[in-house]
């Protein structure tokens, strides 16, 4: 019989041992120790132990799901208006449709129980109280489309997908920088400017991801001060299942309206790269949303390789979700 109940101080490594299950899904970090979860999950100043639910068939956990909330206006701290069901993980070797039914009933109960307005199906950024790094790539790219127990479940309740996500990767082994008049132009006239370890921008930035280091790539006209463009790249000791080495993430990528359109994006990740494959940096992952029609070209043009995708769905709050 399934029953569901909040977090203990004894479930990390239930919690672990559930996440492992799934070591078929290449978007999950692999492996993971009670330990991971306790520095990136557990310890966060934020996490509230009603929020991560586990399900139990009988006395043996069958899967968890953990509800949380995206920051306020100013990005400061969380606003109990907008929830967000942060991930459903469910047991391969149960039945996984109701266990996952089960998991989302707690979450909505618990979100809508503080006062949310807004629920959320999976998050993506600024909407990601948890799981960067860890759940999907780089950044949390709302809920995997592989995931068709979640889709459908989340589809099934009347949530609508209100955004989808790209999830790219780059094996900088057999990564070889663009050579073109355009980047032998940039290379000439700008300055590739290196900063390691950004401070966070937002509190809110501190309290999801302040313990990852951020590396910012500025390119900055020669014997000018006004950047051109930057990229900011989040490292990772970790990788992937089946991937051995470290990982970092293209997170962000700018460039200066007056300046685009003269290869400068191309340049900058072609200088990443190669600067990362240096430091021992295996592959570069990238997410973009699919409305974002340049970027998903560029990356596919530098060869970038989709590996995953993911939807964002939403609906509100009713009343009736808390009872």
């Amino acid at each position: 019989m399934l029953r569901y109940r909040g977090f203990r101080n004894t479930d990390p490594p239930i919690v672990a041992e559930i996440w492992r299950s799934r070591a078929d899904e290449l978007a999950l970090v692999q492996p993971v120790s009670a330990d991971l979860f306790e520095q990136f999950v557990f310890g966060r100043l934020h996490f509230d132990y009603a929020g991560l639910i586990l399900a139990l068939d009988d006395d043996r956990p069958v899967g968890f799901a953990h509800a949380s909330f995206g920051p306020d206006a100013a990005e400061r701290r969380p606003s109990t208006e907008t929830g967000v069901t942060c991930l459903i993980l469910v047991r391969p070797d149960c039945d996984q449709a109701a266990v996952a039914a089960g998991l989302l009933d707690q979450c909505e109960a618990y979100l809508c129980n503080r006062g949310a307005k807004c629920l959320y199906g999976g998050g993506v950024w600024p909407l990601s109280p948890f799981y960067s790094g860890m759940y999907g790539g780089c950044e949390t790219p709302g809920v995997l489309e592989s995931d068709r127990v979640c889709c459908e479940l989340y589809s099934s309740r009347g949530y609508q997908a209100v955004d989808r996500t790209l999830l790219f990767r780059q094996d900088l082994g057999n990564f070889r920088p663009t050579i073109n008049r355009a980047i032998i132009q940039c290379r000439r006239r700008l300055l590739v400017q290196v900063m390691v370890d950004v401070p966070a921008r937002t509190r809110w930035e501190a309290l999801t991801v302040g313990e990852f280091e951020t590396t910012r790539f500025a390119l900055v006209p020669r014997g000018g001060v006004e950047e051109a463009g930057y990229a900011l790249v989040r490292t990772m000791e970790w990788g992937r299942a089946g991937r051995p080495g470290r990982v970092a993430g293209l997170v962000e990528l700018f460039v200066e309206p007056t300046c685009r359109r003269q290869g400068i994006a191309t340049y900058l990740i072609g200088e990443l790269s190669r600067s990362l494959a240096n430091l021992g940096v295996t592959s570069l992952e990238a997410q973009a949303r699919l409305s974002s029609t340049p970027l998903l070209q560029l990356y596919r043009k530098l060869g970038f390789q989709q590996v995953a995708s993911g939807i964002v769905y939403r609906k509100q709050a009713r009343s009736s979700d808390s009872t």
